[in-house]
């Protein structure tokens, strides 16, 4: 083979490499230029506190947190989305009955997003964890790898949907802390209904600021993770659990 030839054919195979690699490099890419970024810090870390002890059988968490950001149910609750769910933790010895909110748990160290084969599920600088619905591919890798089932997949078209909130068939979502209005300085829906509608048994705000009411309890009061065992660091915690 002359050396012309030769030197022919090395960029022809480069280049069919370099298509071949370039939807991998283009998912990356998106992944990495995500708008929702823009708005987080890593001064800041938003979180949750949720006192089990005031904490019934009312669902107004349940329902404001879907009626913001469009979810509904049509009564299948093993496909229907569940944002945050009631879930219920009996002793068997004692028989006594605790009643919490579930929901992400915003990790520092998010299972969800290791496991992720495209970079859509991401966690922003400030701790929220995100779904990119424009990358994700429906593997529902992260739902198996979520030891909180707190991810859904959407089985069927979506209607009705709020503009802050894009949803669409074939993707996984799970809670966004309501990342919307975080981002413009307001309180999770799910928050502002518990305190409004429910117990008081929520309390948001940056774990990270030493000034804040979240840290301060956090500080002075006792609480615990669910599965503190696994080290993932969550950003939402229990008290009376």
């Amino acid at each position: 083979m002359n050396p012309e030839r030769r030197q022919l054919l090395a960029w022809g195979a480069a280049a069919a490499a370099g298509a071949m690699l370039a939807p991998g490099l283009r998912l990356v890419e998106l992944a990495q230029a995500r708008s929702p970024e823009e708005a987080a810090s890593k001064l800041q870390r938003w979180g949750l506190l949720i006192d089990i002890a005031k904490c019934g059988e009312c669902d107004a968490c349940v329902t404001a947190c879907h009626e913001e950001n469009g979810v509904t149910s049509r009564g299948r609750p093993t496909t229907d989305p569940q944002w945050i769910r009631k879930v219920s933790l009996a002793d068997r010895q004692t028989g006594y009955v605790q009643t919490l909110p579930l929901m992400c748990q915003h990790c520092e160290h998010p299972p969800c997003v290791d496991v992720c084969p495209t970079g859509a599920s991401f966690k922003r600088a400030d701790g929220i964890v995100l779904v990119d619905k424009h990358t994700c591919i429906g593997c529902r890798y992260c739902v198996m790898a979520c030891p909180y089932a707190a991810r859904s997949f959407v089985h069927e078209a979506t209607s009705g949907q709020k503009p802050d909130v894009p949803r669409g068939k074939g993707t996984v979502e799970s809670c966004t802390l309501c990342v919307h209005r975080v981002d413009r300085g307001d309180t999770p829906a799910c928050v502002v209904a518990c305190n409004r509608d429910g117990g008081r048994a929520m309390a948001f705000g940056d774990l990270n600021d030493k000034g804040g009411v979240l840290y301060q309890r956090l500080r002075d009061e006792p609480s615990s993770q669910i599965r503190a065992d696994l080290a993932l660091n969550t950003g939402v915690r229990y008290q009376g659990l």
